[in-house]
């Protein structure tokens, strides 16, 4: 389906300016951003962030401003830009509340980067935040990452992915509304990674040889819609899905990969527990003319029920990082149990380093508190490893694994200038500028992580013993 609402970013799109933060955030919508942390614990804890961040910053290729005064003092070695416009709410936030506060502070306005007016892009904080990301595991000094457990928040169980929680954990982000997504993602309507133009590398990890895709140009004029489309159809051949397949989507979307099967001679039966986007991918599949090859269904995972011979195939696009490291045996499990003999599942995950899983995997982000609750990212090796020991499924490798984080940095960039582009006709479905800065740094947040490597996304193929 096409509307008016989708765009490219082209020199004719408005300018991409992110809102100033208000001057108070609407504490209904924000009750926690509407609270400074205060108190004799809150200020020494304020004192430490100060004294850490400021070690941080000197080691980096950034620069930090401290205040906006002509005397205001400068950190960090040179290189994008931060200013600290209110420095006691900041180090707060940022002692009180860790990589939440950091998020929170810039929500609020108490930090920010460069705007337009100053000659920066809208990607500023990206780039600021990408040199952060680069330096993840080492931006607090080994001494004091012992004491991690002891001060990180983990997550709280209603958050935790169970049959009980996950309907209410996709809602927060997927019913946001129809109308907002529209407004920034391309004609597809696909919410992951895009795939442009590239050539392949050959690498091998811990998990085997694969291939890395390099990174897109960022001047290219490849069509978004176009990067999606080879996005997806790639997966559904690694997968072997062709006419008179049966098909497993676990995940909808809003429906275009089902679309791209179903046109392929396919049937397919996907699942989502998003209200909004089953509404919205049934209402494609009707316009296409392809009910009859594709049924979407209110289902989770958890409860799909297979055709006596199992299906041929399951596809997955950026659904995994939504189970929850608890549930990844589940969720594997499942595709196995459903899977006839010798069939294959195509995954396309965001991944992160398999130490860097294991150290986060408890702690509660800024991302689940206010993106995506309950989720967690996989690396490729506990996927294997659950794989290996609980299921008939396999990994395969070479040029059945294909790496491309460059190209979701990609992606990000673009949706966040149409975003912001868009952010006037947004404002009229009820969104307020908090939104709008949350919005922005999140999809700047995610884009810093693949641009430094500290994230990734893969397609995987799974294929199933046969016998």
């Amino acid at each position: 389906m096409t509307t008016d609402a989708h765009r490219e970013v082209t020199p004719s799109t408005p300018p991409a300016v992110v809102p100033p933060a208000p001057a108070r955030p609407d504490v209904h919508r924000w009750p926690d951003l509407g609270r400074v942390p205060a108190g004799p614990r809150a200020t020494a804890y304020a004192r430490i962030a100060r004294v850490l961040f400021h070690g941080v910053v000197s080691r980096l290729d950034v620069t930090v401003r401290i205040g906006s005064g002509p005397d205001a003092p400068a950190w960090g070695r040179g290189g994008p830009v931060m200013v600290v416009h209110r420095p006691d709410e900041f180090f707060a936030r940022l002692g009180r509340h860790g990589l939440i506060g950091f998020g929170e502070a810039y929500q609020t306005g108490a930090w920010d980067v460069p705007g337009v007016d100053e000659g920066a892009s809208p990607g500023a904080l990206g780039d600021f935040l990408t040199v952060l990301a680069a330096q993840m595991g080492s931006l607090v000094p080994e001494r004091l990452q012992r004491l991690r457990a002891a001060y990180v928040t983990r997550p709280p169980r209603h958050q935790v992915s169970s049959t009980e929680n996950s309907r209410a954990n996709i809602a927060h982000h997927y019913d946001l509304s129809n109308e907002l997504f529209t407004r920034f993602l391309d004609p597809t309507t696909s919410y992951s990674s895009a795939l442009f133009e590239h050539q392949l590398i050959p690498r091998t990890d811990a998990v085997g040889p694969h291939h890395v895709a390099t990174s897109p140009d960022p001047r290219s004029n490849e069509a978004l819609a176009d990067a999606q489309g080879t996005k997806i159809d790639r997966l559904l051949d690694a997968a072997g899905v062709g006419a008179g397949t049966h098909v497993l989507e676990i995940g909808t979307g809003w429906g275009e990969l089902a679309l791209r099967a179903a046109r392929r001679g396919a049937r397919v039966h996907s699942v989502t527990l998003s209200t909004e986007q089953q509404a919205l991918a049934r209402r494609r599949i009707a316009d296409a003319d392809l009910t009859d090859r594709v049924d979407v269904e209110l289902c989770d995972y958890r409860d799909v029920v297979a055709p006596p011979a199992g299906f041929d195939a399951v596809v997955s696009v950026e659904m995994v990082e939504a189970v929850g490291h608890e549930f990844w045996s589940t969720y594997f499990s499942k595709i196995d149990s459903v899977l006839a003999p010798g069939g294959r599942a195509g995954i396309q995950a965001i991944t992160m380093p398999h130490d860097r899983m294991l150290a986060t995997r408890e702690t509660y982000t800024w991302i689940h508190k206010y993106i995506f609750p309950g989720g967690m990212l996989p690396s490729v090796q506990v996927v294997d490893e659950i794989t290996r020991s609980e299921t008939d499924l396999r990994l395969l490798g070479g040029e059945h694994r294909l790496s491309f984080g460059g190209h979701y940095a990609e992606t990000l960039r673009r949706w966040d200038e149409a975003f912001l582009a868009a952010w006037p006709e947004i404002t009229a479905l009820g969104f307020d500028d908090t939104f709008a800065r949350m919005w922005h740094f999140y999809l700047e947040y995610s884009r810093a992580g693949f641009s430094s490597g500290y994230i990734d996304v893969q397609q995987l193929v799974l294929q199933k013993d046969p016998t």
